[in-house]
């Protein structure tokens, strides 16, 4: 099994980036009760891009060749700059759960996608994997009950769009400078993603019809840094360092454990409650999940490491 950085499994990446995932949708989905969609995205995107560039300089991290600068920027635009973006804006209008559940979609536009941008292979066991975790994701979402994602339909609209740009992010990402050092990849993503929270937080700021601007308290900034650093920083560094050893597809199936982490942190911290159906679907999530476990080992034998 090939190791990442400070000896870590690919899997053990890819499980601890959907936690990260998971369990930060809910920080912020609290925190926007009282901060605006984009103040917390730039709140949340500065403490992660200063830790990033502090950690490039510490560790004298390879930059990106200069041909592949520009492509690596425009990938932190789509993600975590558009993406975000609407997702934040749709989880103001939606509960932590039905946020997490939408963001299972991503694994089956992911597969997709690899197949129509990598040509990488689509197999029957894998689309019924998908499929089963899909259907998990409906049971979840109370959707034999008319519960759970009957909620704000914009919204919905909204979460989904991020998804689309994720699952483009994902596969692009294979392509995108695979040789270039992981760390300072990721701090300019971040930093891109930044630039772009900030001119459009600058707009908003011009908008608000003589209504007074919201300033994050010292408690919001302390939760806006923390979900940062593990939405952004933590996250994004597991699931790239993962995805360099794994195939698209296979990395992403293993976003279906952030509703289960997600819907797990609600509960805790928001009060959200589970119903039998909804349990079920965490179970048959996990399933699929422990099937993609145990086939990604001989595709990662067959797969380079970055």
């Amino acid at each position: 099994m090939s190791r990442c950085s400070f000896g870590i499994s690919p899997i053990a990446s890819l499980v601890l980036a959907s936690a990260f995932w998971g369990v930060a949708t809910v920080i912020s989905k609290k925190l926007l009760a009282s901060v605006p969609p984009i103040t917390l995205l730039v709140v949340q995107l500065a403490p992660s891009v200063l830790l990033l560039w502090l950690l490039v300089f510490a560790r004298g991290a390879r930059p990106v060749q200069r041909y592949g600068l520009l492509a690596v920027a425009l990938m932190g635009c789509l993600n975590p700059g558009l993406s975000y973006t609407l997702s934040m804006l749709g989880l103001a209008r939606t509960t932590a759960s039905v946020a997490t559940l939408l963001w299972a979609a991503e694994p089956a536009l992911i597969v997709v996608m690899a197949w129509l941008v990598l040509r990488e292979p689509l197999t029957i066991r894998l689309l019924v994997v998908t499929a089963t975790a899909a259907g998990g994701v409906l049971l979840v979402s109370g959707f034999p009950e008319g519960a759970g994602v009957a909620g704000d339909r914009c919204g919905d609209v909204l979460i989904l769009g991020g998804v689309l740009c994720c699952a483009l992010y994902t596969v692009l990402s294979r392509k995108v400078a695979p040789s270039a050092d992981l760390l300072f990849t990721v701090a300019l993503q971040q930093s891109a993603g930044l630039l772009w929270a900030v001119a459009l937080w600058s707009v908003t700021l011009h908008r608000t019809d003589g209504e007074p601007v919201l300033v994050p308290s010292r408690s919001e900034w302390l939760g806006g840094a923390v979900s940062g650093l593990m939405y952004y920083a933590a996250a994004f560094w597991f699931y790239l360092t993962g995805l360099r050893s794994v195939p698209a597809a296979i990395a992403g199936g293993f976003l279906n454990l952030i509703p289960v982490f997600g819907i797990t942190s609600a509960y805790v911290l928001l009060g959200e409650r589970l119903t039998l159906t909804q349990s079920a679907g965490a179970a048959v999530i996990l399933c699929s999940v422990s099937a993609l476990l145990m086939w990604s080992a001989p595709a990662r034998a067959s797969e380079p490491t970055g």
